[in-house]
Formats: structure tokens, sequence, C-alpha cells
């Protein structure tokens, strides 16, 4: 007799859990249901801003897998289908069909949560307006470029900085839009140290990009006809004719919570390393609405990224399909862009190693991305974190032109192997003048800190 799996949300860790079960066992072993509240499986999201600013010019670009194309391998995908309930002591879920209201329940063996994370949209007057748009589904990304297309000026403001936000303020200025971002920190990217979070704002700014730091947003202002006119900050008005919100997302558990499954203290889902929910051997969860362990301070913490959430469907996949894997945890690597701009960090901020109650020295220098001479070397920066007695490494973030933001990786795999800054500074990184100076910007960051853990160690 068969099992059935069932599997809630039907993106990156759901479709990757279920095409890696799929191939571990065929439709005669497991039956394998999808229900996704949306009309597209397998998507991209974080191509979402380089396909309304214009870099990709078609959304189905984005689609790495149909729902067609999962049907064919014997997966029932069921679109515009939303679980209203999870009942785990009957073991079985509550479905709606989104078209016609009608709701089912539906059994399962194997059960995976995978509901991702939603943008925060705070509960402010006029947030749900017309011309006021989160970015987190191609729905999403649809809706905006139909507003932008629409819209009777081209004033936009981007309320927070963080990743989507400085990506959606790129995208709107490739559309030739006037951009003012309203950011309620010091300085924009708070996944960065202020200091580098400020080579990013001067950077912005050179691009024409209005920031206003320090500025809580309070209300969104409408015209007599409804849709959005302004957005009113304390510290001033800033005329809109379209919003996109960039304050961040949280996991999207309430579903599972109400259903009695171990939620942390960000929201995410608490897992073992084969992503077993806690105390739940038959429900599995990844992707955006999991908390996972932090390999340099230990600790749990929320980090909604693809790469994750891909891994973690083909660990899930590989745990109900009979096989076995793990997810040993992050080190919290990230890489973005503005326009030209890259920046990139691991590991820990400095405000992150003081919270863990690390004693720490930090550097910073400034570098290029290949030898001085050689055409179009772009100037970069680079910070490191090393722990003051030990000399590990604890953290990186870069802020350059071109060959800056892949960088970091050499710096994650540092973190993850546990090596100290002395250590990396023998590390046998390639070299030739088109790609990096003979020291490269990261072992020469590494150079810096060895002195001062030896100086303050």
């Amino acid at each position: 007799m068969s099992e059935r799996l069932v599997v809630i949300g039907g993106d990156a860790t759901g479709m990757s859990a279920a095409s890696q079960a799929r191939r571990m066992k065929d439709a005669g072993e497991l039956e394998i249901v999808v229900f996704e509240r949306g009309r597209f499986t397998s998507f991209s999201a974080c191509g979402i801003p380089y396909w309304v600013g214009g870099d990709v010019a078609d959304r189905d670009a984005l689609i790495a897998r149909t729902p067609e194309e999962h049907r064919a391998r014997d997966i029932d995908v069921r679109l515009r289908t939303e679980v209203t309930e999870i009942d785990i002591s009957g073991g079985r879920v509550r479905s709606r069909d989104l078209a016609s209201g009608a709701e089912t329940w539906t059994a399962y063996d194997q059960l995976v949560v995978a509901t991702g994370a939603s943008p925060i949209r705070p509960p402010l007057p006029g947030i749900d307006a017309d011309g006021v748009h989160g970015v987190q589904t191609l729905d999403d990304g649809q809706a905006l470029i139909e507003t932008l297309q629409r819209a009777r000026g081209n004033r936009a403001v981007v309320v927070g900085a963080g990743y989507i936000g400085v990506e959606m303020a790129e995208a709107l200025i490739q559309r030739g839009y006037d951009v003012t971002m309203v950011n309620r920190g010091a300085e924009p990217m708070s996944t960065l140290d202020p200091d580098m979070g400020a080579l990013v704002r001067d950077a912005m700014c050179e691009m024409g990009i209005k920031i206003v730091c320090n500025a809580e947003v309070t209300e969104i202002r409408t015209g007599e006809d409804g849709r959005v006119a302004a957005v009113v900050a304390d510290t001033a008005d800033y005329p809109a004719d379209v919003v996109v919100l960039g304050i961040g997302v949280r996991p999207e558990t309430e579903l599972a919570r109400v259903a009695g499954l171990p939620v942390g203290v960000h929201g995410g889902l608490l897992t073992d390393l084969a992503m077993r929910v806690h105390g739940h051997p038959n429900i599995w969860a990844g992707g955006d609405c999991v908390e996972v362990l932090d390999l340099v301070t230990g600790r749990e913490r929320h980090i909604p990224l693809g790469t994750h959430a891909n891994k973690h469907g083909q660990i899930i996949g590989a745990g109900i399909g009979g096989g076995y894997a793990i997810f040993p945890g992050v080190v919290g690597t990230a890489v973005s862009k503005v326009c030209d701009l890259e920046v990139a960090r691991t590991g820990l901020r400095e405000k992150d190693a003081s919270a863990a109650g690390l004693q720490y020295v930090a550097v910073t220098i400034e570098s290029t991305s290949r030898s001085g001479y050689y055409p179009d070397t772009a100037k970069m920066t680079v910070k490191m974190l090393a722990e003051r007695n030990t000399g590990r490494l604890l953290g990186v973030q870069i802020v350059g032109r071109e060959g800056a933001g892949k960088r970091v990786d050499i710096a994650a795999v540092a973190l993850t192997a546990r090596m100290t800054v002395e250590e990396m500074t023998a590390l046998d990184l390639g070299y030739a003048p088109p790609f990096s100076p003979v020291w490269d910007p990261v072992l020469v960051a590494a150079r810096k800190a060895v002195m001062a853990v030896r100086e303050r160690g």
C-alpha cells in the first residue's frame, strides 16, 4: 500500500522536496499532493526585481518548472488552493479552493510545511491603497509592472532599505522613475555595520536615489481617487505615484503554530538537522518558514534565502524517499547589487558579535578588484571581524564595484571551516592581473586582522 505525501506550498522548498521524493519513490510507492494558493510553481522570487527593472524580459524566464511539468512526473499539483488547517492528531489537512470556496480534507502519511515568508506590511493608514506594492510572488511583480505602466507620474518611494528595498530602487531607476528611499535606520542595508552601510548610501546618492534615513513612516496618504499620493514620515511628506514596500519578511507560520507545531523566538518552525519538525517524525519543514542554526554563534536564526530553501527541499525529499541527508547550518552569506554597486556579507556584524558575548577586533581595508595597472580596475572596501583572543574569523562585509560581491564566498568557506584569520592569509587563491591583485583584498583584510589580534589579543 502506497503512502501519501502532502506538501503545503509549491515553490522552492515544497517542489524540491516533492521532486526529490519522486526521484526516490515512484507513484506506486508514494502519492504526492501539493497545495499551492498561487498560480505558479517553482519560481524565482529573487529574480522579480530584475524582471521589474527590465533585465529579465519575460516572467516565464523566472519559472524553473511549471505545474504541468510537475504533473507529468506524477505530482498532483493543486493551484489556487489554500490549506486552512492542519489536523495533526487526525493526520490530515483542510484545503479551500479559492475559486469555488469548496473545502476538502486530505489525509497524509508525511507532511511538508513549506509556507515561506510574507512581506512585512505595517498597519498604517493607507497601506492597502491602490499603488502600494509588496513584492513576494510573480503575481506581485505583475501587479507592480502594471501600476508602473499606468502611473500618472514618475515619482516612486521605496519604504525600507534592505535587500529587496535597494534592488527595487535599482529597478525603478532603470524604469525612469525618480526614487526616494525612506528608511527607519541610520543607514541602508541593516545587514551591514553602519560604516559599511554609509558606503552604500553614498553610492546610491551618486546614482540619483534620494535616501532619507532615521525616518519613521506614519501614513500612506491617498488622493481623492483612492490612489497613493504620498508617503508621510515623521520627517516630511514624500510625493509618490507608486510605493514599494521593502521592509522585510517574516516567517509565515501561523497555520503551523495554531496546529501546535513548535516555533522559535524569530517566529520560524524548529526542525532537526534532517528538517523534521521537533517532536513530529512525519512532519517536515524548510525554506523561509523555518529557523536555522548559525554556525558562528551556535544560535537559531531566520534567514530567508532561496539557496537555503532549495537545499532544505532536497534534504526533506531524500528523507521521505528513504535516504538520509542533513542541513548542518549557515554562516549568513548574502550578496546583492544596486546598479553597478555590489554588496556582500557573511558571518557576524559588530552588534551580532557583541550580542553573542564575543570579544572581537574589526579592521577595514581598501583595495582593488584587479592589479592596479590593469584596465577597468575597481575599488572595493572589505571589513573583517575576528575573535580577539583566538583570531577565529567572525564575519566579513564587502562593498565595491565589479568583482567585489562574490569574493565573500572565500570568507563563507573560511567561516564554515572555523579558520583563523592567520590561517586565511595562507590560502592558495588564484591570481592573474585581470582577476586580482597579488594579494587578494580578502587576504589583505585577513593580514590586517592578524596584526589587530596580536596587538589586542
